[in-house]
């Protein structure tokens, strides 16, 4: 959850900035469904009681899915940051089993209980790469305590990268340019 507000803070972050995010608005996003597809799969293999092995395999495909959303959209800026933090995730979640690995610090600083069915990540016997788990912690009592990676962090800068790019402040001549630019854009591409 902590992963998903500041991704979500990145793309409003410009508004608050008297600057409307360009980029993120003009862009022609390619399969976008793909990656609403993802969050609800991946809510439902957390959320949703179902036995364990379920649940690890489609935490696992979310990731494919959402690397074919990436994919589509490679050319985007901060994309490739985005890319990396999510193979990096999803490489070491399908090396552990369907689980992120934890640290027993990071769990115990963001106040998680370990023994849950499944979770998309925990404190795992022998570890690979471990390094690559949820090492750090954003620690409770503060709001959303949790754990987090360091693909989690790649792809909270990827989103921000995203955000930011091509903004303009509101009312400057370049944003009516920039609406006229990409509404010709998408007329030339119309059969």
């Amino acid at each position: 959850m902590l992963v998903m507000v500041l991704c979500l803070a990145a793309v409003v972050s410009p508004l608050f900035a008297l600057r409307w995010p360009a980029g993120l608005l003009l862009n022609r996003w390619r399969w976008p469904l793909l990656i609403w597809v993802t969050l609800a799969v991946q809510v439902a293999a957390v959320e949703v009681d179902m036995p364990h092995g379920l649940a690890a395999i489609l935490h696992v495909l979310t990731y494919v899915v959402a690397v074919g959303f990436l994919w589509a959209n490679r050319r985007a800026t901060g994309m490739w940051i985005v890319v990396a933090g999510a193979l990096s995730n999803g490489v070491v979640i399908a090396l552990n089993g369907g689980t992120l690995p934890a640290s027993k610090a990071a769990t115990a600083a963001a106040g998680i209980d370990s023994d849950l069915a499944f979770a998309n990540a925990g404190v795992l016997e022998n570890p690979v790469l471990p390094w690559l788990g949820d090492v750090f912690a954003w620690p409770a009592p503060l709001p959303l305590a949790n754990t987090f990676s360091v693909g989690d962090v790649l792809i909270v800068v990827g989103v921000w990268v995203a955000a930011w790019s091509g903004t303009r402040r509101f009312g400057a001549a370049g944003a009516a340019e920039a609406t006229d630019v990409a509404a010709a854009r998408t007329d030339a591409e119309r059969p």
